[in-house]
């Protein structure tokens, strides 16, 4: 069993930045495929970041390549999002994830079989 929770989220203003951290239990998050995924309201969940085992490979979405960070601290066993240059589109809560199954980074959300409950991120205009 691996049991995530993520925090960070709130309330910004465009353009600002924001950090989040999913702090995992049960498990070496380092020996794992690490993911964010957000769901927006009213919007299907979908891939932001990932970052394969040991930092070795990461990948973004089109969307916030450039403003985006995956990272980890294998010695808080914690991985972040770090998230700049915000803007009122990234408002969703932000989901942590992890591949138990697979080294690869999917960005299909069935394919991860543990979820943290999330953290909202609201970014106004």
């Amino acid at each position: 069993q691996v049991q995530l929770v993520e925090s960070g989220g709130g309330l910004v203003q465009a353009g600002d930045s924001l950090r989040l951290s999913c702090t995992g239990s049960g498990r070496t998050l380092s020996s794992l495929t690490m993911e964010w995924f957000r769901q927006a309201a009213g919007k299907e969940r979908e891939f932001v970041a990932g970052m394969s085992t040991s930092g070795g490979r990461t990948s973004y979405a089109d969307s916030v390549e450039g403003r985006f960070t995956i990272s980890r601290d294998n010695a808080k066993n914690t991985v972040y999002l770090q998230m700049n240059s915000l803007k009122p589109e990234d408002t969703a809560i932000y989901y942590c994830a992890a591949d138990t199954f697979t080294l690869a980074i999917i960005t299909t959300p069935g394919a991860m079989n543990y979820w943290g409950k999330g953290t909202l991120v609201t970014v106004s205009s």
